[in-house]
C-alpha cells in the first residue's frame, strides 16, 4: 500500500505537469472505487489547477470551486500521459487536460478513490486527524501528551491516524528500530528522551523516503514511472530471520494490530 512517503513523491511528479493547466474533461470508466465516484467531480471541467497538496495520504486536486479528494488505496497510481495514450484494464479515471496531457489514475484492486469537496467546505475524510509527521506540530511535548495512559503497543499507536498521519507499516518498524524501542512496549511507557528520538528518527526516515522517491515493494511507481528506491535502505522490514544489520542477531516477526511487525530483541528495548 502506498504510505505518505509513495503519496508526496506522487504529489511531486504531478505537480509540474498539472499546476496551472485547464481541465478539459473528467472520464470515469467504472462508477465506484471503495466508494461510489461522486458526479459533481464533473464540476471540475473547465477549471483551472491551482494548486497540488497533500493530507495524511489524499491528494488534493485544487481549483476555485473545490478539490478532487485523491486516494491511492491498497493498488493505487498516477501516470501523466499523452491523451492518445489507449486506457488499459485497470484505468479507471481519466482528468484530460487541454494541454494535451491526461493524468491516469490505475488501481487494480479498486481500493483508492475518487472524491468531491466543494471550496470552502471540508470532507470526513479529512476530519479529526493528527497533525502532519514532517511538521513542527509534530513533537515530543505533543506525542508524550497523547500518549499519557496508553496501553497499546507504540507501533500501533503511532500509526494511528488521530495521533499522527500518515506513518504507515514500514516506516513504523524502521523508525522504532533506528530509535531502539521495541515495538511491544505500551505507548505510556516511553520516557520524553525516548519520545525525542522516537520523533527525531520517524522524520529522519520519511524524509529520506522522499528524497529516495518513496519504497518500491510490489505495487508503487513514481509518476514518471520510474521505481521508488528506499526498499534499498530498509533495515528490518520484511527481513524476518535476516541477520541484524545492528548486531548479528536473527531479526523477529510478529503481528500487531493486524499488522506485520519486524524488530530485533537484541537492539531494541
Amino acid at each position: 500500500m502506498p504510505e505518505l512517503p509513495e503519496v508526496e513523491v506522487s504529489k511531486m511528479g504531478i505537480s509540474p505537469h498539472l499546476v496551472g493547466q485547464t481541465i478539459q474533461q473528467l472520464t470515469f470508466r467504472t462508477p465506484k472505487l471503495r466508494w461510489a465516484i461522486p458526479q459533481e467531480l464533473k464540476q471540475l471541467e473547465g477549471q483551472v489547477i491551482c494548486n497540488i497538496s497533500r493530507r495524511a495520504k489524499y491528494l488534493l486536486i485544487e481549483t476555485d470551486i473545490g478539490s478532487a479528494i485523491v486516494h491511492l488505496g491498497m493498488s493505487g497510481s498516477l501516470r501523466v500521459l499523452e491523451c492518445d495514450f489507449a486506457a488499459g484494464k485497470h484505468d479507471h479515471v481519466d482528468l484530460r487536460l487541454t494541454n494535451g496531457k491526461v493524468l491516469r489514475y490505475h488501481d487494480p484492486r479498486r481500493f483508492g478513490a475518487w472524491l468531491w469537496c466543494e471550496q470552502g467546505e471540508s470532507h470526513s475524510v479529512l476530519s479529526n486527524i493528527g497533525p502532519e509527521p514532517l511538521t513542527d506540530d509534530f513533537d515530543a511535548d505533543y506525542i508524550a501528551q497523547k500518549a499519557n495512559n496508553k496501553r497499546i503497543a507504540v507501533k500501533q499507536f503511532i500509526m494511528e491516524n488521530k495521533v499522527v498521519v500518515g506513518i504507515g507499516n514500514i516506516y513504523a518498524s524502521e523508525s522504532l528500530f533506528n530509535a531502539r524501542i521495541l515495538p511491544t512496549r505500551p505507548a505510556h511507557s516511553l520516557t520524553l528522551p525516548e519520545w525525542n528520538c522516537l520523533v527525531r528518527e520517524i522524520k529522519s526516515v520519511l524524509a529520506t523516503a522522499i528524497q529516495q522517491g518513496g519504497t518500491t515493494l510490489k505495487d508503487f511507481a513514481q509518476a514518471d514511472g520510474k521505481p521508488g528506491y528506499f526498499a534499498q535502505e530498509l533495515n528490518v522490514y520484511g527481513k524476518a530471520q535476516q541477520p541484524c544489520p545492528a548486531c548479528g542477531q536473527a531479526i523477529e516477526a510478529l503481528k500487531i494490530g493486524q499488522r506485520n511487525t519486524f524488530f530485533c530483541s537484541a537492539c531494541q528495548k
